[in-house]
């Protein structure tokens, strides 16, 4: 049986999505040490793709609440072709841009719950997903994508799709000017967020949802329904993998972030198992004991991938914090900016 609210709310799941972890427990779980070679690898892909021509070009697509909306298309460091959304503040100047990643369905439209009016953002698809990239760069199911490539660190699909994030920076800033940026990512774009999170110097924040590809030492070793279960028997079969995914632990490159990091990690989720997701957070905890920079805004959410009662008014509540977020995220930078010019010597 499963504990209360759970027994009720996921009577029918197949897995218990607390994994026998309370709260307590979930906030203990230290995140994977660094392999090495870790940050110099991470950084050489931060300069490949920023050596990388995206030349973006624009489809207007006409108006959505706030925001002129735009289909993008951009070319990426191996060469692809890919398309996204991008919009603009409808009314005024940007002050900020997003970069908005999204789950391992895809992206059907983009969607400004968490977008502040006066941002600009770019809505980038992962190569191979849905629904503008399908069997670009990579397979377009979860089952095949996150295993694509996956003999080489220099190939692993979820490298090539951290990578991206930077290029949409690039294109953002190409389009809107030279902004500020912030990242938004959920799920497998709250793993990915993570990873490209510390080597982009242009980042002044983010919020990561639920984040997936956390703590690889348990994901390893329990079942789960979403993409890791695939990953977790290919490495039953194929170990030598677990040393390329030392590589792409969420967890491990959040220990290296610099700046304000909102979490939110949810205490039942049986396709991301809790407690990958809260080493991340933890993770950021770390960095920002060790000053970092890094400051951590953690909300424990009562269960991630699962409609449970109230959650639309949860995912209002959240969307509203990560607008805080970006405005508070700005104010520290700003800080952070006028106290480095302080010290400068004249």
């Amino acid at each position: 049986m499963f504990p209360s609210p759970y027994d009720a709310w996921f009577a029918d799941a197949p897995i218990d999505g607390t994994y026998g972890y309370d709260l307590d427990a979930l906030r203990a779980v230290a995140p994977v040490p660094a392999a090495a070679g870790f940050p110099p690898t991470w950084r050489r892909w931060r300069r490949e793709a920023a050596e990388a021509a995206a030349r973006p070009e624009l489809t207007s697509l006409g108006r959505s609440g706030a925001h002129d909306v735009f289909e993008v298309a951009f070319g990426t460091s191996d060469g692809l072709r890919l398309r996204g959304w991008f919009g603009m503040p409808a009314a005024g100047a940007a002050r900020v841009g997003i970069v908005h990643s999204h789950g391992y369905g895809g992206r059907d439209a983009p969607d400004f719950a968490r977008v502040p009016d006066d941002a600009a953002v770019i809505f980038p698809v992962a190569r191979g997903l849905g629904a503008l990239n399908v069997e670009v760069g990579a397979p377009s199911t979860s089952d095949r994508h996150v295993l694509h490539g996956i003999e080489s660190p220099e190939t692993y699909a979820l490298g090539r799709c951290a990578a991206e994030l930077w290029t949409a920076g690039d294109v953002l800033v190409e389009l809107a000017g030279d902004l500020p940026l912030y990242l938004v990512g959920e799920s497998f774009g709250g793993g990915i967020g993570a990873l490209a999170l510390p080597w982009d110097d242009r980042l002044i924040g983010a919020t990561l949802v639920v984040p997936s590809f956390g703590q690889y030492d348990i994901r390893l070793q329990v079942p789960c329904l979403g993409s890791g279960e695939h990953v977790r028997t290919y490495v039953a079969d194929h170990p030598e993998a677990r040393e390329v995914l030392r590589l792409f632990d969420a967890s491990t490159a959040a220990t290296f972030v610099r700046v304000p990091v909102r979490v939110e990690a949810a205490l039942w989720d049986a396709s991301v198992p809790a407690p990958g997701q809260f080493a991340v957070a933890n993770a950021v905890a770390q960095a920002e004991a060790a000053g970092t920079g890094a400051r951590l805004e953690l909300e424990v959410l009562p269960a991630g991938h699962a409609e449970y009662p109230g959650i639309d008014a949860v995912a209002a509540r959240a969307a509203a914090a990560t607008r805080a977020h970006v405005t508070a995220s700005l104010a520290t930078a700003s800080t952070r900016h006028w106290q480095t010019a302080r010290t400068r010597p004249s």
